[in-house]
């Protein structure tokens, strides 16, 4: 029988800052290198301070939140499939992500361009979902990309205060994106 893998010193590091920033995104790296069963020199030698942990758990953040994003929307058959497959998708990852969106790190060009890429993807899935007929043609593109963007947020902050679990926060927020967003009467 073959023995697990131990993970790296560094994947111990960032999993323990995962780990402990998801639920008190005030935790010391003392607090973290004892999570990970290290010093704090060692953490110090893998990352300079909390901006570059911070930094490094963000960009595995977006790196995760593309590859669950994609893997949900890759036998989608429709953009309003996709999107609801994608709020599915991404609404359980605010357990472990969700502590960044108030970490001032959006001036980070990596992370700029990331976030930039992502709205852009997400723009471009706007527009091919109002084709469809999802979205009200005459509500601008960015508006609808930012509702979906603040309605993943607000479902994170549901679920992590309990109000509600990861499928009905989905489901609330798709219903407030195509009901808020969708075809009006005007």
């Amino acid at each position: 029988m073959k023995t697990p893998l131990r993970p790296s010193t560094k994947d111990a590091i960032i999993e323990a800052a995962f780990d402990l920033l998801s639920r008190n995104p005030s935790a010391s790296l003392g607090d973290i290198a004892d999570r990970a069963g290290v010093g704090r020199a060692t953490l110090h030698r893998h990352f300079a301070g909390r901006d570059d942990l911070v930094r490094a758990l963000a960009l595995i953040a977006i790196d995760e939140m593309d590859e669950a994003a994609e893997a949900a929307c890759d036998n989608a058959e429709t953009y309003a499939d996709a999107f609801r497959r994608m709020l599915t998708a991404l609404i359980p990852l605010g357990d472990r992500h969700g502590f960044l969106a108030r970490e001032p790190i959006e001036d980070d060009p990596d992370i700029a361009a990331a976030f930039e890429r992502q709205m852009r993807e997400t723009r471009d899935m706007v527009d091919e979902a109002k084709r469809e007929g999802v979205f009200d043609r005459a509500v601008p593109t960015d508006w609808i990309a930012q509702a979906f963007d603040h309605l993943l947020y607000a479902a994170w902050e549901s679920v992590k205060s309990g109000e509600t679990t990861h499928a009905q926060a989905a489901d609330l927020a798709w219903r407030t994106l195509t009901a808020g967003l969708g075809k009006g009467k005007s």
